[in-house]
């Protein structure tokens, strides 16, 4: 990756995809990365647009997140949720009083015209961040689980039935009239490398890949593309990925994880733990790479980050 050379277009949603967003940020300049977030999880809650996986990103960059779940803000208080249920409004996906200024200036602004980008770049520079985190659309596309429920929309399956319901499809409504946000389609043609961060595949990836032609255009992405295994051990860091690869008839452990890149993917990171599966990515056309991928402290986001810089200026 040399001075002239594109930004990498990192693709994030969630916990772990916030967390390796942190550590590129630490190891890339803001004018050499852009950070495509997952917005199929929005929704409106007490009449207010709320974007999940855009703020888990924006505060973890912020250095705001809440240390222990990684989501919301650190030092948070539950007071205006506490006087909603005290009116009988539903208060099953947790608001806390500083995360509501967030979503009551996003829904402000969108109010007046603005994008979706538009609200998240301002957002952010208020925040101090530097770097270019937006939405994957400026368009409403809304992710839908099919489970033995019936159809749950994401925050329902996901917020307010703990992803019990077992599932058989994912889809995502919108997608394919959506378009990509600018940024996002300006750096699918000038990028020089493309990053999966550790997400659900599922629920953060797809629907990103989900949007008009992405998927198309990143079948065809001329640089190296990096995806970094979320299944360790066979276990989902966070999250409901292990579980969905059993239900969706995949293999949980990495190699489930790399089924979902088959084309898509390069060069495969996969944790310490499951070097005995690199033959097996190796199989599916992808070149695997062995490291600590669990992000536990900043140093470890930092060490990954690094270790990704190196995969991609060979």
């Amino acid at each position: 990756m040399g001075t002239t050379s594109g930004p990498v277009l990192a693709l994030a949603g969630g916990v772990g995809g916030a967390k390796l967003a942190l550590g590129l940020s630490k190891v890339l300049p803001p004018d050499r990365l852009v950070i495509v977030v997952n917005t199929g999880d929005d929704e409106e809650f007490h009449g207010l647009h709320v974007s999940p996986d855009l703020d888990t990103v924006m505060y973890t960059l912020a250095g705001l997140a809440n240390p222990d779940t990684g989501w919301g803000l650190a030092g948070e208080s539950f007071q205006t949720l506490e006087m909603l249920s005290n009116y009988g409004a539903p208060t099953w996906f947790n608001l806390g009083d500083k995360d509501l200024a967030t979503h009551i200036r996003r829904t402000q602004l969108l109010s007046q015209g603005w994008s979706l980008s538009q609200v998240t770049r301002d957002l952010c520079q208020r925040l101090g961040i530097e770097h270019a985190v937006v939405p994957m659309s400026d368009d409403e596309v809304r992710t839908v689980v099919d489970t033995d429920d019936g159809p749950l929309a994401f925050q329902e399956y996901f917020v307010h039935r703990h992803c019990e319901p077992r599932t058989r499809a994912v889809s995502f409504h919108g997608a394919e009239v959506a378009k990509p946000s600018p940024t996002f389609d300006t750096a699918l043609r000038s990028a020089s490398a493309l990053v999966f961060c550790p997400s659900n595949p599922f629920l953060s990836i797809d629907p990103i890949l989900a949007v008009g032609d992405v998927r198309e255009r990143i079948l065809s992405f001329k640089g190296p593309r990096v995806t970094v295994s979320p299944i360790v051990g066979g276990a989902a860091l966070r999250g409901p990925a292990a579980k969905m690869l059993e239900e969706l008839g995949h293999p949980v452990s990495c190699v489930g994880v790399a089924r979902q890149y088959r084309g898509l993917c390069d060069l495969f990171v996969l944790d310490q733990a499951d070097n005995a599966h690199a033959d097996a990515i190796q199989s599916l056309g992808m070149e695997p790479h062995v490291t600590n991928t669990i992000m536990n402290t900043d140093e470890d986001k930092i060490a990954l980050a690094k270790f990704i810089r190196r995969l991609l200026e060979r």
